[in-house]
């Protein structure tokens, strides 16, 4: 998941904690935070992106700011790469403003 989201990040990304969970944060704000459980593993990667996404996540658990990836299948590495690139997209949007 690491790997994923520092992929898709812009190179001035900075790893921090947030919330007590690992996250990604550029001058904009917090890009994503990520987190394992015992039985999956997380992605938050706020509100709106997972509603953008919401139809190529149907098959995935989440809530309002959270996606649940099991750990018992692989994770959807280009789906990830394309939920942090829109919440990039999202921060460098309202950075402009």
């Amino acid at each position: 998941m690491r790997a994923a989201i520092r992929s898709a990040v812009p190179p001035e990304a900075t790893e921090t904690i947030s919330y007590r969970m690992p996250a990604f944060r550029t001058q904009g704000g917090v890009l994503a935070w990520f987190a394992a459980f015992s039985n999956h593993c997380s992605l938050f990667p706020t509100a709106s992106v997972i509603e953008a996404f919401k139809d190529e996540l149907k098959n995935f658990s989440k809530s309002k700011g959270t996606i649940h990836f099991p750990i018992d299948k692989p994770l959807p590495i280009a789906l990830i790469k394309r939920i942090v690139k829109a919440r990039v997209q999202q921060i460098e949007k309202k950075k402009r403003r």
